[in-house]
């Protein structure tokens, strides 16, 4: 299990990096493009938006397998016993579940685009309206591995690096 929760984290760091270097690249060629030629190619504003989408599809999971997401830990921690590590099982199966009851009709919606293309670049928009299919895919399948993960042991939930945690 920590195996595959290793090898998750290292592709969705992955995909977030390359999604960032995109994102840089697009940006640039706006910048200089704006400052030094005086216009820049119009397909760098929708490069630049399916970047960001890609990176929040990426960036969403990898968040909750490192536990980065936003938590309510102030509440959650100061708890006694096994509540702290019951809370973060329930948080992390609710994730599982909202996704999984959401995914079927992101599905629907990244079918949809692939009857529509994007203004500047002439990509089927399925690519762009699959970066929401990816965020529920990649979240929901964090979720599951951290569910599995915590019910075997493999990991308790809880933040990798917690602010102000001497090591």
């Amino acid at each position: 299990m920590t195996a595959m929760i290793r090898w998750m984290r290292a592709l969705l760091r992955l995909g977030t990096g390359i999604s960032f270097m995109v994102l840089i690249a697009a940006v640039t060629v706006q910048v200089v493009g704006r400052g030094f030629v005086g216009a820049s190619p119009v397909w760098t504003e929708e490069l630049t938006r399916f970047a960001l989408l890609y990176l929040a599809g990426f960036g969403t999971g990898l968040a909750l397998l490192t536990g980065d997401l936003v938590n309510v830990d102030l509440v959650s921690e100061g708890l006694p016993g096994r509540w702290p590590w019951l809370l973060r099982l329930v948080s992390a199966g609710l994730v599982l579940g909202f996704c999984a009851l959401i995914i079927a009709p992101a599905w629907q919606f990244t079918r949809i685009g692939a009857m529509q293309t994007s203004p500047a670049m002439g990509l089927p928009m399925n690519y762009a309206h699959g970066s929401v299919l990816l965020l529920l895919a990649v979240l929901a399948l964090a979720g599951l591995l951290r569910v599995t993960g915590m019910l075997t042991g493999a990991t308790d939930g809880r933040p990798e690096n917690l602010v102000g945690e001497i090591e």
